[in-house]
């Protein structure tokens, strides 16, 4: 609430650098509905894509891992978790089901990041209950004793202050006319800032993330997992967090890297969204063009199980002769052999 405080943004000098960003979302979101009109088959395998790719890293960012050959069933299918950690990646798929067929009629309020919270919790003793302790951000780093990154709202203050946040955001919004791109990254800094629950802060947060974008249009996300995009720039998440953070109970803390660091995201989620869309025009079929897409994402060596991971929706077979006519052509080297083997891209693949 403190960056939304005294109409810090109503009038807010947006550097040149945000505004370009600001721009480039602004005409990805209008080529969007274009892509969506011509490639209906694709986009539903981008959509199941992005869920398990979701449900993963914002799960794995915390520390929360699971059996890759469980994801994807876990995801979407129903079979039933087996521990903690599979309750807790299942009931983020269920939250973000929860935002992909309701955002439209979802009030940004305290109660709603409360049953978010429950969701992505249930099972623990405090589930949709804000934090009842204080609590510190510490960072633990190997061979680096441990220091404080940031001490967040009392736990007797939580509530009024989780309730002015949304209060300021809407009024930020729909009276002071704030452009959107600006007041969703400060919505998410003060949550985070604020740190209300006691644990699960962060997977809530991008949760709100993907609602608050959602409902300005910016429907990036339903295609592109922003939450994985978080977690492969994950140090400069927490660099910038920091550095934005940083005299934030005076009202004196600097937006903008936090600012430029989450528009970045959306940029990048929507290049990543053009990139895959595009090749449609051609002739390929859209499972082909899907796998073709998720192997030039991958950054180095990759595997034929990351590649069933990224294109759950596509057959063993179909992804096993994509791979051999790439090798045939040259554009692709398996080093080794069995399904274990490591692939990697040549050429201009």
């Amino acid at each position: 609430m403190i960056s939304f405080r005294n109409e810090k943004l109503k009038n807010f000098p947006i550097p040149a650098g945000s505004v370009w960003l600001m721009t480039d979302i602004a005409q990805s979101k209008g080529r969007q509905e274009l892509y969506s009109r011509q490639t209906p088959q694709l986009l539903k395998s981008m959509r199941d894509m992005a869920l398990v790719q979701s449900a993963e890293s914002s799960n794995r960012i915390e520390g929360i891992t699971i059996r890759p050959d469980r994801l994807t069933p876990l995801v979407l299918g129903n079979v039933r978790p087996k521990n903690r950690s599979e309750e807790e990646v299942q009931g983020y798929r269920k939250a973000l089901n929860l935002i992909h067929t309701n955002y439209s009629e979802l009030s940004i309020t305290p109660e709603l990041l409360k049953k978010f919270h429950f969701i992505i919790q249930e099972g623990s003793g405090d589930a949709g209950q804000f934090k009842r302790v204080n609590n510190e951000i510490i960072e633990i780093k190997p061979g680096v004793p441990p220091f404080i990154r940031f001490k967040p709202v009392l736990y007797k203050d939580t509530p009024k202050a989780v309730e002015e946040l949304c209060l300021l955001y809407r009024h930020a919004i729909n009276q002071e006319h704030v452009p959107s791109l600006l007041a969703i990254p400060m919505l998410v800094l003060d949550f985070l800032c604020i740190h209300p629950f006691r644990d699960g802060n962060g997977r809530v947060a991008r949760l709100l993330t993907l609602l608050a974008l959602y409902q300005h249009g910016i429907e990036v996300g339903r295609y592109i997992s922003l939450e994985k995009l978080i977690e492969e720039t994950r140090e400069d998440y927490y660099r910038v967090l920091l550095e934005s953070s940083k005299h934030w109970h005076e009202g004196k803390h600097d937006i903008i890297p936090w600012l430029n660091y989450l528009l970045s995201i959306v940029r990048r989620a929507y290049g990543e969204f053009e990139s895959r869309a595009e090749p449609v025009r051609f002739a390929r079929g859209a499972k082909t063009t899907l796998i073709l897409s998720a192997i030039k994402s991958f950054e180095g060596k990759f595997t034929l199980a990351d590649l069933k991971r990224a294109c759950p929706n596509v057959s063993h077979d179909m992804i096993r002769r994509v791979l051999k006519d790439l090798s045939a052509k040259g554009n692709l080297k398996s080093i080794g052999k069995g399904p274990g083997a490591p692939w990697i891209k040549k050429g201009n693949m």
